[in-house]
């Protein structure tokens, strides 16, 4: 199993994806554990705020580092086999690779989900936080790119996919695949499925994935 410690300041936008498909069936199989650490919960001030003006100035709140580090404090706890992420735009590109890695090499990863303009840098440089990217653009919170962590590790725990061959990663694949009909029209026009997957000869489909990735 893998422990997934979500922190943000927003858990219930998880609720829903959560709940539903290849995720939800291993979170229920045991495969798969999800918390929730609501920074609002570690800070002292009256009113639970928890982000600040920068310093130097500029547009903004960024996020105090105290409730976070309290929070990533409460996730760790005294657990052994643990990375912590700090999902950042200017973080290293998560990917594929990188995905199998922490599901083979890890049975706890916290995840940091920011907002506004981020969150205080010696969070980072206290717990020596991996920084990561899920793409070369920003986003209004670090939730969307937590779920996509959480979704693509987990699709290489033994048993969350119903048949291995799923994993695109594994196997030789394609942009392009069909089901029926095998002819399909369309305003006048018709969409046949290509005639080598149709063929049964497997060494030309798979001659043919092969070439469709490269383009």
């Amino acid at each position: 199993m893998i422990n997934f410690h979500i922190i943000t300041l927003f858990p219930e936008t998880f609720d829903s994806y959560l709940k539903e498909s290849i995720i939800s069936r291993a979170i229920e199989s045991g495969k798969i554990k999800v918390n929730f650490y609501n920074i609002r919960d570690f800070t002292k001030e009256k009113h639970r705020r928890v982000d600040g003006k920068p310093y130097s100035g500029g547009p903004g709140m960024v996020i105090m580092a105290e409730p976070v580090v309290k929070a990533v404090e409460k996730a760790r706890g005294k657990k052994k086999n643990v990375l912590i992420i700090l999902l950042s735009p200017s973080g290293k590109k998560f990917n594929g690779k990188y995905a199998e890695k922490l599901s083979k090499k890890y049975k706890h990863i916290i995840i940091i989900s920011g907002r506004y303009e981020g969150i205080d840098a010696r969070v980072k440089k206290i717990f020596k936080a991996e920084e990561l990217s899920v793409g070369d653009f920003v986003l209004t919170g670090g939730e969307i790119p937590a779920m996509a962590i959480i979704d693509s590790v987990s699709r290489f725990i033994p048993g969350v996919l119903g048949n291995i061959d799923s994993l695109e990663d594994s196997r030789i694949s394609s942009p392009e695949v069909y089901t029926r009909p095998e002819s399909l029209k369309y305003k006048g026009k018709k969409y046949k499925v290509p005639e080598v997957l149709l063929s049964g000869d497997h060494k030309k489909i798979n001659e043919w994935k092969s070439k469709k990735r490269e383009v």
